[in-house]
């Protein structure tokens, strides 16, 4: 067994330890960012234009993918609304110099929410909350995305 207490002992050895460069430490070392892709799911509250503004600067510092998320749930949701909405969002992205992928689909929001991120590698959801306790209304959609998703979520409050 070798000794570690000397130097000379570990002088010619490799270990994974020390080949291997944590994924925080991005691209200064050539490896990819920790956060390549960002979904950002939109809706129709108040805080929507807020939450976009912590999406695009994650994006920015990050040098992420941004990928605008729109989920119509038929019957609670005005389509036209959404639209806009969407149109405001991308225009936002455009003039901040972030370009986004734009992705529009019909469901539970949820359940669409972590479909998307599955099916687009997404490595981080950035998305907000209508001012409630997500501990104690395990129904929001924040909280669902939260327990369904297949990656890290970033709530905004």
């Amino acid at each position: 067994m070798p000794d570690f207490r000397q130097p000379a002992a570990l002088a010619g050895s490799r270990t994974a330890l020390q080949t291997e460069t944590p994924a925080c430490l991005g691209s200064a070392f050539g490896h990819r960012s920790m956060f390549d892709t960002v979904l950002f799911p939109i809706d129709q509250s108040r805080q929507a234009m807020e939450t976009a503004a912590v999406a695009l600067k994650l994006a920015q510092q990050h040098a992420s993918t941004l990928v605008l998320l729109s989920v119509v749930e038929p019957g609670q949701d005005d389509p036209v609304a959404v639209a806009e909405l969407l149109q405001q969002a991308r225009a936002r992205f455009d003039e901040a110099g972030v370009s986004c992928q734009v992705i529009e689909r019909e469901g539970k929001p949820a359940f669409v929410i972590g479909d998307v991120a599955d099916e687009i590698n997404a490595d981080v959801i950035v998305m907000g909350t209508r001012g409630i306790a997500i501990e104690s209304d395990q129904q929001s959609t924040a909280a669902r995305v939260i327990q369904l998703a297949p990656c890290p979520v970033l709530v905004v409050p």
